[in-house]
Formats: structure tokens, sequence, C-alpha cells
């Protein structure tokens, strides 16, 4: 297998309130999103939304789990001031703050929120990050 992520996608209870959650943050969704899946270009992989029920069905598992799921997705910014805006414009589209902005023991700067579906997101500023025009995200060679 090759080491690539092509596709996120999460399991969401109201498709058309997680899509207008992630529009609300600028997102664009894509041509071939539908009223079943709406897909949003985020650099080289694609982050979709889907019926969490639809979504369980098709990967023959429960749809419901107890707790923390166990992953935690990241949207990493350029400048450290950047992350407690982003935390900002997401609690303002109605996502709720898990960990408002701090320093990290690792040196960087990082919050956490949940969207409407208590998908959790990491904020970060990492200084020994880049991020190149497209968005994607790299460690620098320094």
């Amino acid at each position: 297998m090759e080491q690539r992520v092509s596709f996120i996608t999460l399991g969401v209870a109201d498709l058309s309130r997680a899509r207008e959650f992630y529009e609300t943050l600028g997102w664009r969704a894509l041509p071939q999103s539908n009223e079943t899946v709406a897909f949003f270009q985020c650099g080289g992989i694609v982050f979709a939304l889907f019926s969490r029920q639809s979504l369980a069905e098709d990967a023959n598992v429960a749809p419901y789990g107890e707790g923390f799921a166990g992953i935690a997705l990241a949207h990493n910014v350029r400048e450290k001031h950047e992350v407690d805006a982003v935390l900002a414009e997401a609690e303002a589209a109605g996502g709720r703050i898990l960990k408002r902005g701090e320093d990290a023991f690792w040196g960087g700067y990082t919050g956490y929120f949940s969207d409407l579906d208590n998908h959790v997101w990491e904020v970060a500023w990492n200084p020994q990050g880049v991020i190149s025009e497209d968005g994607s995200f790299h460690f620098s060679s320094e």
C-alpha cells in the first residue's frame, strides 16, 4: 500500500446542516456534491461529509459508539494569531470550543473545537511547519 490519504469522510447526523457549517467557515463544496454527499478539495485530499447511518452501513459497522472516537483532524495555520481567529470562526458557526488556544509543550500554539457532530478539530500553528500556496503542510527542512 502506498503511503497516501486520498479522502477523509465524516459521518454526520444531518448532511445539509453539516455542509452549511463548513461553508460558513468559508469552505466551497465541489460540483460533484449532491443531496447525499458533500465534497471539499483540501490540498491533495478530498474532505467529504456523508450520512453517519449510510457510512456505517457501507462499512458494515454500528453507526454510534460511546465517547471519544480516537481521532482528531487538524487545520494548521501560517501564523500563531490565526489559531484564535479560526477557533472564533468555528464557534461563530456553531462549533463548540474544547480548548482555547494555548502554547503547546512542543513549541507551537494550539486549540481544539468540535463541529456540529462532535468531530474533533485541532487548530495549530507549528513553527517547524510550512504551508504551501495550495494549503499543503510540510515540515521545514531546517
